[in-house]
């Protein structure tokens, strides 16, 4: 096993003078934080351990009661921990995990599938000398179910670690798995067990391509449909580690810093256990799904001598670094692999009502507006499920029936974003765009975001049908408005995109060969060539097509076409090429990371949340939210529901919201708000 950790052997190390240094770091009042972080993390385990016996040998001390007396926090766990040997590390880590009350199967999950056979050995042999106990013994009497059931066996260590392929097992396995799964009425999540917690790493990374033919969906999403709760996450956590052991640790170092507080136990876990085997695999994994180095995510998120050790063992900011390492790579180059694969189903989350009656609906949305007062929640009940088919009829039978305008009545009665989100959904999905698109333009500032959002998203078709809405309502060309508001570059992209010419169909290999060597010599030019380069191939080819481009991409320059495009270009360019790579990549991930932008922070851009609402609702919002939930560990209704609550009027709002994204609204929140 080649080792790319960030921590080696020091060099002329002398245990007796570095345990002397430490003595002298913490005697007296006080102690010299700095030079404890600074000899510990530029020490090796091994070497740490031989300063642990010196330290003992010269003062007759226990080096490691010493740094928990001097030390306090954060800071003297992480130094701590770094002076325990590896299994030792890990013993503790599955101790803590299962001792007391509750269980922290997230540990468990993490700490079992990752560990090779070796390790596993260590680990047991470890927790048995420290706590006297055995360690399968112990997690069989605090977990339950299949979950337990792969623990025991991942605990065994037994995973067949010969590099030997058997071409007609993979097969076999392929098909036993879309037996167990995908092909019958409910699961048997023995044959996941017995494959998934033995097979080798080589041989189970060719039985998800198999199974990938065979099911035409990857071996993650069918571990989604098929098993849950803490057992779905153990399946997962070990087929992303038979994936990538550094993509894995990448997730798993971002979730546990994202958001409001960090999982500080989780952080110190990986920073350590990972800091010797493959820390700078890890880093660049980091950069290439976050687009930001684990160097300054860490840098922000932590604070003191506690942020600098872990910036010691980071090693140090990729962003400032060029290419892929190796291993990242293979991964970005197996990810547009995986993409071009992957048939995805698009799922709506706003579907036909059945026993559908236009003048029904027409009645009680007039009855809901007539005399003193609005029916908000009679008025979002009926709009927000039925089809927007089925709510052009109810305009017409509106308009039929009572010699009304069903679009002014409901302007007159509602306000502000409740009003905006109705209307959006009584309009054709070619006016919502156009209005969409008059609005990003009007006024004195112009939302670009919003432009290239529209027109990298939408199909030739619904381009198409968007231009002849604009123009029979605003009586001017959209190619014209955007000329008129945009310039440069930016501006010739635009109007490529609005066209709604780009092509259809499959990849075609060798022009997609002959393409990304085009963006590859492109990046050699300067800037304005580069950039028409760029245009003139990600504004024209098919979506399939240009996964394969991507790929390829890789391959000449050993570089992600999404570093290339946030290094080397700027302001609306930039964000137009990379919202079509990210599109191209995953579009349900895209508009999952628009929804999380539009909300996050303070304040909420209320106008990108019922843009993608309103005109994904129909398309793929489901898909989007299982995106947003798998990124951001939380579901997008619950999102919604705390973002939305600031204004007043947001019940309603709320209320609307909730049902487009397709998320169970109880009752009881409302009478508890």
């Amino acid at each position: 096993m080649v080792f790319r950790g960030t921590i080696t052997d020091a060099p002329d190390f002398d245990a007796s003078a570095d345990a002397e240094t430490l003595y002298n770091a913490m005697k007296g009042i006080g102690s010299d934080k700095e030079a404890i972080l600074d000899m510990v993390t530029s020490r090796s385990n091994a070497q740490r351990q031989e300063i642990i016996a010196a330290y003992k040998c010269s003062f007759g001390k226990d080096l490691i009661e010493d740094l928990k007396y001097e030390l306090t926090g954060k800071f003297e766990r992480l130094i701590v921990s770094l002076m325990r040997s590896r299994a030792y590390h890990d013993a503790k880590e599955i101790h803590d995990a299962i001792k007391g009350a509750g269980t922290n199967e997230r540990c468990l999950i993490e700490v079992l599938a990752s560990r090779n056979n070796t390790q596993i050995h260590e680990m047991v042999a470890a927790y048995k000398d420290a706590y006297g106990s055995d360690i399968e013994e112990d997690v069989i009497a605090d977990t339950s179910g299949h979950f337990k059931k792969m623990l025991v066996v991942l605990l065994q260590g037994t995973r067949d670690e010969s590099g030997v392929v058997d071409a007609d097992l993979v097969e076999q396995d392929a098909q036993d798995l879309y037996a167990a799964g995908e092909e019958q009425w409910g699961t048997d999540e023995a044959k996941f067990i017995m494959i998934l917690g033995n097979r080798s790493v080589t041989h189970l990374h060719m039985v998800f391509d198999a199974y990938e033919k065979i099911a035409e969906m990857t071996i993650e999403d069918s571990i989604k449909n098929e098993l849950s709760g803490d057992f779905e996450r153990l399946m997962l956590a070990v087929v992303q580690c038979i994936r990538s052991v550094p993509m894995f640790f990448a997730k798993r170092l971002y979730k546990s810093m994202k958001g409001l507080g960090t999982a500080d136990n989780t952080l110190i876990r990986i920073m350590i256990s990972r800091s010797e085997i493959d820390m700078l695999d890890i880093r660049e994994c980091f950069r290439l799904r976050y687009e930001k180095s684990l160097y300054n995510m860490i840098k922000d998120d932590t604070s003191g001598d506690y942020k600098r050790t872990l910036l010691n063992l980071c090693g140090g900011d990729d962003d400032l670094a060029g290419e892929f390492f190796p291993e990242a790579a293979q991964i970005a180059y197996k990810m547009w692999e995986l993409s071009a694969m992957t048939k995805v189903q698009l799922r709506p989350s706003v579907r036909p009502a059945p026993d559908f009656d236009p003048a029904a609906d027409a009645q009680a949305l007039r009855k809901a507006m007539k005399g003193f007062g609005t029916d908000e929640d009679a008025i979002i009940d009926i709009v927000a499920h039925r089809s927007n088919a089925q709510r052009q009829e109810i305009r017409q039978a509106f308009k039929s029936l009572l010699g009304r305008d069903l679009m002014k009545d409901l302007k007159s009665e509602l306000s502000k974003n409740l009003e905006r989100l109705i209307i959006g959904l009584m309009l054709t999905p070619a006016e919502f765009n156009a209005k969409m698109m008059r609005k990003a333009m009007e006024g004195a500032g112009t939302d670009e975001h919003a432009l290239i959002e529209i027109l990298v998203t939408r199909s030739n078709e619904e381009i198409q049908a968007m231009n002849a809405a604009y123009q029979d309502a605003y009586k001017k060309t959209l190619e014209e408005a955007i000329q008129s508001d945009t310039s440069g570059h930016f501006c010739r992209i635009l109007v490529s995109l609005v066209q709604g010419a780009r092509e259809e169909g499959p990849a075609d290999v060798e022009r997609a060969n002959a393409d990304a060597q085009e963006l590859a010599d492109a990046c050699n030019a300067e800037s304005d060539d580069m950039e028409m380069k760029f245009m003139s191939i990600l504004c024209t080819r098919s979506f399939p097509h240009l996964r394969k481009v991507f790929q390829e991409f890789v391959r000449c320059t050993n570089k992600d076409i999404e570093q290339i495009i946030k290094k080397e270009m700027s302001g609306d360019v930039k964000n137009a090429f990379y919202a079509i790579v990210r599109s191209v990549k995953n579009q349900p991930s895209y508009f999952a990371d628009r929804l999380y932008k539009a909300m996050k922070g303070l304040g909420t851009d209320d106008r990108a949340l019922i843009r993608i609402m309103v005109s994904r609702s129909e398309v793929d919002l489901f898909n989007i939210r299982k995106e947003f939930k798998e990124t951001h560990d939380e579901s997008l209704h619950e999102f919604i529901q705390v973002e939305t609550m600031i204004v007043s009027q947001s019940l309603c709002l709320l209320t609307l919201t909730v049902a487009l994204c397709g998320g169970l609204w109880i009752c009881g929140y409302r009478t508890a708000v």
